[in-house]
């Protein structure tokens, strides 16, 4: 039986962590289970900077942004001597388990963690990129949208009353999903994602249909690891080459992560913390949480971190019907 459960936020912050630390430490306390927090992720392990919460320590933090855990990348984890440190401090405060909430190196350091000590864990996925295998969505996607369609929104008035076209270079380093949903939702001349390669002699072709097709502004997002530059790049191509365009750049950057949750980003990171709780509860181990077609389920971390998310076929299709990519 879990006695003690040990709560971690770590690598880039999400909205809805703290929506999620509020669920597991609730979940743990009515399954008579003591929570406690680690500060600053896989560090706090390190540095033995852990401290009990009760019901109080999450009281009026479900609407806020950031994390009340705090989040670091940890170059000691990534040692096994660091590892060894952790273990030696997880064990001294007593702790039988631990909740991870992060990405996919958040959830690599659990799994060798569980690997290496048996440290009972259980991953919830909580990153704006949306990319994780083995679940329809993590924390903070959705308010992450939310936050840049907003601001699109707001950027295509100008881009309209100056016939303008704007760039705009919205995060995804590795996955377009969160590109390709904004843009599709802002209605978007061009995506630029990076699975799918856009050169910028592309932009140029589709922006001159657009503009013989009477249309005197244009948005164009772009996710900054897609593989033809970033936006200020690709903005400069087109002013070299095309005079005709007055070409602007707006890079949305962290404004993306922060603010309050929005309402699905609360609830599903209500639902990810008690049924972390219930997983344990039910002897799994090494799993991350997730939710698929509408249940939710888990994955073991292993077959999570050795599988890719692929953006839907049905959503690339919706977008070549709509857009061009």
């Amino acid at each position: 039986m879990y006695k003690k459960i040990g709560i971690i936020t770590s690598g880039g912050d999400a909205q809805g962590m703290n929506a999620c630390i509020r669920s597991v430490v609730r979940a743990a306390w009515f399954n008579d289970m003591v929570p406690y927090g680690i500060m600053r992720g896989y560090e706090g392990l390190i540095n033995d900077d852990i401290q009990e919460l009760n019901s109080r320590s999450v009281g009026n933090i479900i609407q806020r942004g950031g994390t009340v855990l705090k989040c670091a990348r940890s170059e000691a984890f990534r040692t096994r001597e660091g590892r060894g440190i952790a273990y030696d401090n997880y064990k001294k405060t007593g702790l039988d388990a631990l909740v991870v909430i992060g990405g996919d190196g958040s959830l690599t350091g659990a799994n060798l963690f569980h690997e290496e000590f048996g440290v009972p864990v259980i991953g919830i996925p909580a990153t704006i990129d949306n990319d994780i295998y083995g679940t329809d969505f993590t924390i903070g996607f959705d308010t992450a949208a939310n936050v840049a369609l907003d601001a699109i929104d707001k950027i295509r008035d100008t881009a309209d009353s100056h016939n303008r076209v704007f760039f705009i270079e919205v995060m995804g380093k590795n996955a377009g999903y969160l590109a390709l949903q904004v843009g599709l939702a802002s209605g978007a001349e061009i995506i630029m994602i990076p699975e799918i390669l856009t050169t910028p002699e592309e932009v140029c072709k589709e922006l001159n249909k657009s503009m013989k097709a009477g249309k005197t502004s244009h948005i164009v997002v772009v996710a900054e690891g897609n593989k033809s530059g970033n936006a200020y790049e690709i903005a400069k191509y087109v002013d070299d080459n095309f005079d005709q365009y007055d070409s602007k750049v707006a890079v949305l950057g962290h404004i993306q992560r922060g603010g309050s949750p929005s309402c699905n980003d609360r609830n599903l990171a209500s639902h990810f913390g008690v049924k972390a709780i219930n997983s344990l509860l039910e002897g799994e181990s090494s799993v991350m949480v997730g939710v698929k077609d509408g249940k939710f389920i888990t994955n073991q971390i292993k077959d999570v971190l050795i599988n890719k998310n692929e953006i839907s076929k049905d959503l690339i299709e919706v977008s070549n019907v709509l857009t061009k990519i």
